[in-house]
């Protein structure tokens, strides 16, 4: 299958969605499946506002759409709602070619955080955007009822992996981290404001807090606390090593859709304490012992954060290291194909 995939977000950024994408357009590829992916690396491009790490393609319009031409797919995924997204999206509708989108990232919580506006003013435009496609990937249950709550009830379930042969409870510690005083909390994302990791920083609880990665918030955040061991974005084998050097993994994000470096961490063997929210509710479970059954505790969630982190220290390892061997990136890559809408004859233009 010749597969166009169109994303705002690649390499070099750093996050979740960008290791989804291209571990997927990975995995395809070595099953034979040709993959023409359209990504700001291959346009020219600025910085997004007050988030220099993101770079946007502007003015990309006709060349998103030779480009589409050129590739004749058999489906068409776009992955995100930026430049590159919207121009595709045009280019399906005028020609009346359907296509994918995926739910990655909530916009409308991020810039309701950064401007200070209310969230729901700002989903009339991922309505607008996702509306006309034919799925929506969604990585979670509670996700897919989100988004019919919000109008978009056309949802495919798109879950994540980890990657066994690097993640796992083996693996040896971090050098830089193996001789610190423990217990070792640790958090890794990108360091922005929504990922709320003041309030893993602020949490009164013993141990020593490391926080892995990168980004906007960083430089003010190692200001205010000195005492917490702040590493930068790690990648491979480093990045597995510094969660084998933890005794817990902390995930104060109130907005993320999934959370894959929960995942990678119960790989690891490492408990998660989080909030209850999205994403953690669908991967620890309400009750801490996981999604598949599982009876061992394999973290905690609670809305003090505290509290989660102390019932989480409790959990049973080995159950963690079970839990996150159940998230296969084979199975992943099936439900992506599952998904897709295949491109017909071209029908009528839409207006939308």
């Amino acid at each position: 299958m010749r597969i166009a995939l169109v994303s705002d977000a690649w390499a070099p950024q750093v996050n979740g969605v960008v290791r989804t994408l291209m571990t997927t357009v990975g995995m395809l590829r070595a099953d034979g499946h040709e993959v023409e992916t359209l990504t700001p690396d291959q346009f020219r491009t600025v910085p997004c506002p007050s988030y220099p790490e993101i770079r946007l393609a502007l003015g990309c319009g006709r060349a998103v759409a030779a480009r589409l031409a050129a590739a004749k797919a058999d489906a068409i995924h776009i992955a995100t709602e930026g430049p590159l997204g919207w121009a595709a999206r045009r280019w399906c509708l005028d020609r009346g070619m359907p296509f994918t989108t995926s739910f990655h990232t909530r916009f409308p919580d991020y810039v309701a955080m950064r401007s200070r506006l209310p969230a729901d003013w700002f989903w009339p435009i991922v309505r607008r955007f996702h509306g006309p496609a034919s799925r929506v990937f969604a990585a979670t249950e509670t996700l897919s009822d989100e988004l019919a709550e919000r109008g978009l009830p056309q949802t495919h379930r798109w879950s994540r992996g980890v990657d066994l042969s690097l993640f796992g409870p083996d693996v040896a510690p971090l050098p830089a981290l193996a001789t610190i005083d423990g217990p070792i909390l640790l958090s890794v994302g990108r360091v922005a404001v929504e990922k709320n990791i003041e309030a893993f920083l602020t949490a009164d609880v013993p141990g020593t807090k490391v926080v892995v990665g990168d980004g906007p918030a960083r430089a003010m955040l190692e200001k205010r606390f000195p005492h917490v061991i702040f590493t930068g974005a790690l990648h491979g084998e480093r990045l597995a090593s510094a969660y084998a050097a933890a005794d817990l993994f902390v995930f104060p994000s109130l907005t993320d859709t999934f959370g894959l470096v929960m995942i990678e961490a119960l790989a690891s063997g490492v408990p998660v304490a989080a909030f209850p929210v999205r994403g953690p509710i669908d991967i620890v479970g309400a009750s801490g012992t996981g999604m598949f059954g599982g009876l061992a505790r394999i973290g905690a969630l609670d809305d003090d954060l505290e509290e989660a982190i102390r019932l989480a220290m409790t959990a049973d390892r080995a159950a963690c290291a079970g839990e996150g061997r159940r998230y296969s990136w084979e199975r992943c890559t099936a439900q992506f194909l599952a998904g897709l809408a295949p491109v017909a004859a071209p029908a009528r233009a839409v207006t939308v």
